[in-house]
């Protein structure tokens, strides 16, 4: 018995030490996501809580970690890390509903806009079928950027929307979504987009550039990269509507 009882506790103690050199190692990877994060987020969200979710979610991976399904540990723990902080964010939502609202006016006036004319819609062509100025629309792009994470949240109708359903267990939110013939869809759809739309997406979740960055490369600023990036959301919702 007091074998028995050693023995548990030699193991209990090497899990412990594996753990702890998890959290050496990787610690860089969940402060670097976090921060990445962060620069999408309301200054209401604090640093700290992304990183202590994060920790939370490298520990889990630690734990579910399988070598024979073929992806890298740090792939896996990014996945699980960047997941942790998305069910710590979404556990509140900053926005009121007439930021969702207006958001769902954009969509349906980039539609009409789209399917009179067949062209991207343009800033200012939304801004005159919402009866509103330039600068207004661009203040409600501002306004929504901010309100959730990835802006991608109303592609699809309903209270979970197909972004948020895998957000949790993917890289991101233009990679490896688990319905693939939805998967089909939003690729066929991003390639439809505007140049500079695309290239945002691009920066932002494939080369993990911050708002600031991207603004170097295309030479504008943070706050108009952030709007670009809501925009792209939104045409992208658009032009997924009905989308079984």
């Amino acid at each position: 018995m007091v074998t028995s009882t050693s023995g548990a506790l030699m193991y209990s103690e090497v899990q412990t030490d594996s753990m702890n050199d998890v959290v050496l190692q990787y610690a860089p990877l969940v402060k670097r996501i976090a921060h990445h994060l962060l620069l999408r987020m309301p200054s209401s969200v604090q640093i700290d809580d992304l990183v202590q979710s994060g920790m939370i979610g490298l520990l889990e991976a630690a734990r579910k970690y399988d070598l024979s399904k073929g992806a890298s540990f740090e792939t896996y723990a990014g996945i699980r890390i960047r997941g942790a902080m998305l069910d710590e964010i979404r556990k509140g939502d900053w926005a009121p509903r007439s930021v969702h609202r207006k958001s769902r006016q954009i969509a349906d006036a980039i539609k009409a806009i789209e399917g009179r004319t067949g062209t991207d819609a343009r800033d200012q062509d939304v801004a005159q079928e919402l009866g509103i100025s330039l600068d207004e629309y661009h203040s409600i792009l501002q306004d929504a950027s901010g309100s959730r994470l990835f802006s991608f949240d109303d592609l699809l109708d309903g209270e979970d929307s197909a972004i948020e359903k895998v957000a949790g267990e993917m890289p991101n939110p233009l990679d490896g979504l688990q319905d693939s013939s939805f998967r089909t869809h939003l690729a066929e759809a991003i390639a439809t987009l505007p140049e500079r739309e695309q290239l945002v997406l691009s920066l932002y979740y494939d080369e993990e550039l911050n708002l600031k960055e991207i603004g170097q490369v295309l030479g504008v600023s943070e706050s108009r990269v952030s709007q670009i990036h809501t925009q792209a959301a939104m045409r992208l919702r658009a032009r997924l509507t009905g989308w079984d």
